[in-house]
């Protein structure tokens, strides 16, 4: 059951924080307040703490060491989503089961989709969750989240979401929303692509449409709205994984991931180490493909001409032509839309060479096995992306009561 008066008090305490005129808005995260303002929550329990080096307070302190040095408590578990608490580890990688060598305090490795174990959670009286997302269902964090809050439930643990900001905001989401036939470690509950939900939200969605029964209270940040985008909150960017080092990565992360992440015969840039940042292939031509995109006007966006050769990964030393996108405004960038775009104009222009080489793939990455049965008939994205219209409403009517900030 939710702890519902948890909830309400911090909410009274933390809505409405307002910027003055002509300052820049600042956010206080779900850590600071915690720590400043609601520590009783914790005080003189054993805490287990699920988190990364992505997890820091407003000024840039790791929520680790500020949890494990707090002597009001006391952190007697550690677990970590991919990548690994310091992110080490390369993509589907993470900690395996042992000691935190530097704080020397048990660790379990949750990647690949495994959920705390239910020894584990015998050492700890509540659970904190503080890791920052970056507002795709496919990014493993948010499937992390839904499994820590099941396992929490079943061993009857109470859960604390810490919360942090959508980089992307709070209004806009796409896509169609996940088949059951296609849930997976990177589409684990009914969700479009993009929610524009932050992980308080997510957690709270999770709990009310998936029947978790999770104990769950969400510390709500102070000064965040739904129309922010990261580069409103004042925060210092750092890296959610090894893939996403910068702000740029994740707003960039679904319009490149969609369509060369998805077992197409494109490159999403990641073996350049421009990071989901360009979207090319072996049988592109730049100067034609960009013009194809620039073509549909997409907004927040511009693409130029890119020629490049991967330095590792599935095209390591190939000669590789397409794209580099520049997001100019992220309020009005459409990520999605643009992974949609790019593969509809790969279809039209290279129709003999662009290929879906791993259909099972591509249904699990866009959750839902229609989109590409529409991209081989050659409809346009606009038609397309029509078709998942009546899902986003239902969603968008679904998700109104967990959300926490206007």
């Amino acid at each position: 059951m939710v702890m519902l008066s948890s909830l309400i008090v911090l909410l009274n305490l933390l809505v409405g924080a307002v910027a003055l005129p002509g300052s820049h808005p600042t956010v206080r995260l779900g850590i600071d307040v915690l720590l400043d303002d609601h520590v009783e929550l914790l005080a003189g329990k054993r805490v287990g703490l699920v988190t990364n080096s992505s997890a820091v307070d407003t000024a840039g302190r790791a929520t680790l060491d500020r949890l494990v040095t707090d002597t009001r408590f006391s952190v007697t578990q550690l677990y970590s989503p991919e990548h690994g608490l310091r992110l080490t580890h390369r993509n589907g990688r993470g900690d395996r089961n042992g000691v935190d060598p530097v704080t020397g305090i048990a660790l379990e490795g949750l990647s690949c989709s495994r959920p705390p174990s239910a020894k584990s959670l015998q050492n700890v009286d509540v659970l904190v969750f503080d890791v920052q997302d970056i507002g795709s269902r496919t990014y493993t964090y948010a499937t992390t989240l839904g499994k820590v809050m099941r396992a929490a439930a079943r061993s009857h643990v109470p859960i604390i979401v810490l919360d942090r900001p959508n980089p992307a905001g709070g209004l806009a989401f796409e896509g169609p929303i996940v088949e059951p036939r296609s849930r997976s470690m990177i589409g684990w509950a009914p969700l479009p692509v993009t929610h524009g939900l932050t992980f308080g939200e997510l957690a709270r969605f999770y709990n009310g449409e998936l029947g978790l029964h999770s104990d769950l209270t969400v510390v709500p940040m102070s000064g965040w709205t739904r129309s922010m985008v990261w580069e409103d909150t004042g925060l210092r960017w750092v890296a959610t994984s090894t893939g996403i080092p910068t702000l740029t990565n994740a707003h960039l992360y679904v319009a490149a991931g969609m369509a060369g992440g998805a077992g197409t015969n494109i490159d999403d840039g990641v073996g350049s180490q421009r990071y989901f940042e360009r979207i090319g292939s072996a049988f592109a031509d730049a100067d034609r493909f960009t013009a194809e995109m620039q073509r549909a006007d997409l907004p927040g966006v511009r693409f130029e001409p890119v020629r490049y050769r991967p330095g590792r990964g599935p095209y390591r030393g190939w000669s590789l032509q397409g794209v580099q996108m520049k997001v100019t405004d992220p309020r009005q960038f459409r990520p999605l839309r643009t992974a949609l775009t790019a593969l509809v104009a790969m279809h039209n222009l290279y129709p003999s060479k662009f290929k879906v080489v791993n259909w099972r793939r591509f249904a699990r990455v866009w959750g839902n096995r229609d989109v590409l049965g529409a991209l081989r008939r050659g409809e346009a994205a606009d038609r397309i992306e029509a078709s998942w219209q009546p899902d986003l409403a239902r969603f968008a009517v679904q998700r109104q009561k967990y959300l926490l900030y206007m």
